[in-house]
């Protein structure tokens, strides 16, 4: 048998399986109280039997003992009504009526014969109330019944009640009750009462019959329970009414034990089973039937009251006595009701033929006409019926795929799936889990797997798929979490997985592995072929850079795209405990990826464009997760790149150490300009000529709080924060000029040059308007404002550029080149740009002693100059040898530790009053000769 035939065949929960413990299920406190009533029981049986000791106990416990146990039930089932305010409320105040009836007439009987001792009358107040007992009883077993849904019903209901009464009539006046109603000498009244006890209870009987096939599932255990006391009683009271035992009756009997148990019975029913909840009840309880008549009562009625009616009949034939005309009456009325009750069972089963007829149409309809595959699997596991929509779903005619095992055609990865789930499901309460849903792969007549969700339902031991195939659905669900987890230009994986894979990586059984490692790998210069050639060449080329990347990993490998031009690498680890021999094959594939990322790339229109690839590699440590060891290959990244770019670092513990040191310095550095910790400080520019000072150069200073004095080369470095930067621009150009003003206010006009980058000049956080009223604000003379173009990134706007420094001229401040001679300015910005002066590298400076290639190189860049018209200035001249060197060589000022190194405004104001500094093997100048610095084609115009 298949996997799922050896599921469906096996039992349903509650047959074989104990499972869980079903709602209404008695606890542990309903026991106990059935334990305590058996015992209760059990005991007035006992004393019944032995006669309780004496005559008079006897007398007292029948009576009395009686009168108190149907009192118990009167108060019980009174005390639950009042409680409980539902639909059964009025049967169970009918009950406790009939109890209270009950104990009366014990009471009374009592009364005669304990309290009075005397014999108890024919006729008393007594009967009364036990001719009292029977009619509320019944009425509220009506009550408890299911109600009928129209007016056949009801008829149905009389006709049934009738057809168990009559014949229990028949029968009974048969064996007794004729013969009591024909006792010569007793009286009508007697007679009467005589007959009256069994035919009430005949009713009752009749009643206690019907209710048991039309009780109503919303509350079965209490009605269960008050059925049995009720049919308990009646027995009790069938029993007493015959001659022989009422003419030898006498209270305490054993007999009375009966109605003892029956009034503790019925005290119970509604207290000693839990109600259903009521949705548990709702989908126990199939509702209202619309037909008149359902059930086994139908089928069996008719047959039982024949039978009944013909052993009356035959009773009395077999004596040889007349058939008594009650007999007669009575067996004819139940025939006729007979009769009239088969011809409504015939036209409820023609309407019930034609209406199923209708039904099973119109569900063949539905099925043939649907678009999902019903499928009806029995419980050896195969295929007895499959709906017309197979075709055009699963591409297999229906009746090619009856008679099928289940499990022939559902993938075998997912067989296990589907019997776990089917177990589950079968294990599980109907009326808890109605249905389930399964999905898996089916097999079509196509060749191909379709995915197919089902809803499964139970049948008859089987089960019914009512399936669909949900491919499309599955295919797009895939391609959104492809789209999710994938970079959507290169398809390479994105942060979030590449990130998940690492931690897979670092867990499971490569938890030990140190050789897995991860590279980061960014790439040089693409910001410029965005700049230059657009973002589609950039696009263009991060996808061959992608492919190159896929390709140069191994399959098991991973590569992903983290964002912008950063790539990375997972490179899981061998299992190889050599970790140096690990770490030069990492490396070394580090570096073969770096030159293969770094050859030309062709993009569309032919163009060839070239980047550089820095690579960070981090290894997997104890203790290191995924997080950790991301990091780590970032932080060996950027020292890559601070290390020149275009190379490989691996990792090593002290970069975190410098990463730590750096964030807490630019966190310092947030703060330092408000609290007043920068300082500014100016070196003197010498004339070479003459030894006098030209300018001054202003340069920012900071003293932290912890005494420790930084170069802006030091804290400028360490912060990625460019409005930090900015602002310390500000506050460096408006210190420089108010200082330079205060100056000048006493004489002292030398001109203040200040260091600012070209993208500074171009950000639009320093427009020029801010420039020329700062100039008016502290009336600044016109040339006093040296402006040192420091940066040289060649993809800066010369246009843009050229038409600032324009401007800024036209002010009155003069233009400086910074760092000429140090590789990285271009020929075309000198060629371009309005400057009045160029300012030589401290390259060109430390080795113009030494080196004689080095002093041929700046002879040439200060004959340049000198042919511009440019002023030159000498950064970094800190040796006597060096200012005679440069003076021969043709340059006109200098500055460096020879002559001062940075003074505060105090020194520098001293200098300014001395205003010579002595200059080795020079001849004294005149002072009147001094020359000082000016632009070649400087216009003296007045800020406006």
């Amino acid at each position: 048998m298949s996997a799922p035939g050896t599921v469906l065949a096996r039992r349903p929960a509650g047959e074989g399986d104990p499972g869980p413990p079903a709602p209404g299920r008695p606890g542990a406190g309903a026991i106990l109280a059935q334990i305590g009533l058996a015992l209760l029981c059990a005991g007035y049986t006992t004393g019944a039997s032995l006669g309780w000791g004496s005559p008079e106990a006897a007398l007292f416990m029948g009576d009395f003992g009686l009168s108190a146990a149907a009192l118990t039930a009167a108060v019980s089932c009174y005390l639950y009504a009042r409680r409980h305010r539902d639909s059964a409320r009025p049967a169970w105040l009918l009950f406790a009526f009939s109890s209270f009836m009950a104990a009366a007439g014990n009471a009374v009987w009592g009364w005669y014969e304990v309290v009075l001792r005397t014999e108890v009358p024919d006729f008393s107040v007594a009967n009364i109330f036990f001719l009292l007992f029977a009619p509320p009883a019944i009425v509220g077993l009506l009550v408890l019944a299911k109600r009928p849904a129209n007016r056949a019903g009801w008829v149905c209901l009389a006709l049934d009640t009738w057809l168990i009464g009559g014949s229990l009539l028949t029968l009974s006046w048969s064996l007794a009750l004729a013969r009591t109603a024909h006792v010569e000498g007793e009286s009508v009244a007697r007679a009467a009462l005589s007959l009256a006890y069994p035919l009430l209870d005949i009713v009752l009987v009749s009643m206690v019959l019907v209710l048991h096939f039309r009780r109503s599932h919303a509350n079965r255990s209490a009605t269960n329970t008050a059925i049995a006391a009720l049919a308990l009683t009646v027995l009790c009271d069938a029993l007493f009414t015959s001659p022989l035992l009422r003419e030898n009756y006498a209270s305490g009997q054993l007999l009375d034990a009966g109605w003892f148990a029956g009034s503790l019975l019925l005290a119970y029913a509604p207290w000693g089973v839990r109600r259903l909840p009521a949705a548990v009840a709702a989908a126990r309880d199939p509702g209202l039937d619309s037909r008149p008549v359902a059930g086994s009562l139908a089928a069996l009625t008719p047959y039982l009251a024949a039978a009944v009616c013909t052993l009356g009949i035959l009773y009395n034939v077999v004596e040889g006595r007349r058939v008594d005309r009650v007999v007669v009456l009575t067996g004819c009325a139940v025939v006729l009701a007979l009769v009239v009750r088969q011809g409504i069972m015939l036209l409820d089963n023609i309407a019930l033929t034609h209406e199923l007829a209708h039904k099973e149409n119109h569900f063949r309809s539905l099925v043939q006409g649907s678009s999902d595959v019903i499928m009806i699997a029995a419980p050896n596991g195969r295929l007895h019926y499959v709906s017309p929509a197979a075709s055009g779903v699963y591409g297999r005619d229906a009746d090619e795929l009856i008679g099928t095992e289940l499990a022939a055609l559902i993938h075998p990865e997912d067989l296990g799936a589907v019997v776990h789930e089917v177990r589950r499901f079968l294990a599980a309460s109907p009326a808890e889990e109605p249905t389930t849903r399964i999905e898996c792969r089916f097999r079509s007549g196509r060749g191909n797997w379709l995915n197919v969700e089902s809803t499964v339902n139970r049948h008859q031991g089987g089960l019914i798929f009512n399936s669909r195939d949900v491919t499309e659905r599955v295919r797009l669900q895939a391609q959104l979490q492809h789209n999710a987890e994938h970079d959507p230009l290169t398809d390479l994986p994105n942060r979030a997985l590449f990130t998940r894979r690492v931690r897979q990586a670092l867990g499971g059984r490569r938890a030990s592995d140190s050789g897995t490692a991860v590279l980061f790998i960014d790439l040089d210069g693409f910001k410029g072929v965005n700049d230059r050639l657009g973002h589609q060449a950039g696009d263009e080329l991060l996808v061959q850079a992608a492919r190159r990347l896929q390709d140069s990993v191994r399959a098991g490998d991973t590569a992903a795209r983290l964002g912008g031009d950063e790539f990375a690498a997972l490179i899981l680890g061998d299992g190889g405990r050599d970790r140096a021999a690990r770490r030069d094959q990492v490396q070394e594939i580090a570096d073969r990826l770096r030159l293969t990322l770094s050859r030309p790339y062709r993009l569309d229109g032919g163009q060839e464009v070239r980047v550089a690839a820095s690579i960070g590699v981090a290894f997997a440590e104890p203790g290191v997760d995924a997080g950790d060891l991301l990091r780590n290959a970032d932080l060996a990244m950027y020292r890559a790149k601070a290390a020149g770019k275009d190379r490989v670092e691996l990792y090593a513990p002290q970069m975190q150490a410098e990463v730590v040191r750096r964030t807490e310095l630019a966190a310092r550095l947030r703060t330092a300009l408000h609290d007043g910790e920068f300082a500014l400080l100016h070196q003197p520019v010498v004339d070479l000529a003459t030894g006098r000072i030209a300018a001054v150069s202003a340069q920012a200073r900071w003293r932290s709080t912890q005494g420790i004095l930084f170069t802006p080369a030091e804290y400028l470095r360490v912060t990625d924060d460019g409005e930090r930067t900015a602002e310390l621009g500000r506050w460096l150009l408006e210190e420089a000029v108010e200082q330079a003003a205060e100056r000048a206010g006493i004489g002292h006009r030398a001109p203040v040059s200040i260091r600012v980058s070209a993208r500074r000049l171009l950000d639009r956080s320093l427009p020029l308007g801010s420039v020329e009223s700062l100039l008016t604000r502290h009336g600044l003379p016109s040339g006093s404002l040296i402006v040192e173009l420091a940066d040289s990134d060649p993809r800066i706007p010369l246009d843009e550029l050229e038409q600032r420094l324009a401007i800024l001229r036209r002010l009155g401040v003069r233009i400086a080149l910074d760092g000429f001679g140090s590789g990285h300015v271009a020929v075309d910005a000198l060629r371009r740009l309005p400057v009045d002066i160029l300012k030589l590298d401290r390259g060109l400076v430390e080795g113009v002693v030494e080196s004689p290639r080095l002093r041929k190189i700046t002879r040439g860049v200060l004959r340049i100059a000198g042919e511009l018209g440019m002023r030159t200035v000498a950064d970094g001249v800190d040796v006597p040898e060096q200012v005679v060197a440069l003076r021969a060589m043709g340059c006109t000022h200098a500055q460096g530790m020879a002559f001062s190194g940075p003074l505060d405004e105090y020194r520098l104001r001293r200098a300014l009053v001395r205003d010579e500094y002595p200059l080795p093997g020079a001849v004294p100048v005149p002072v009147g000769n001094r020359t000082p610095i000016r632009s070649n084609s400087e216009t003296p115009v007045p800020p406006t």
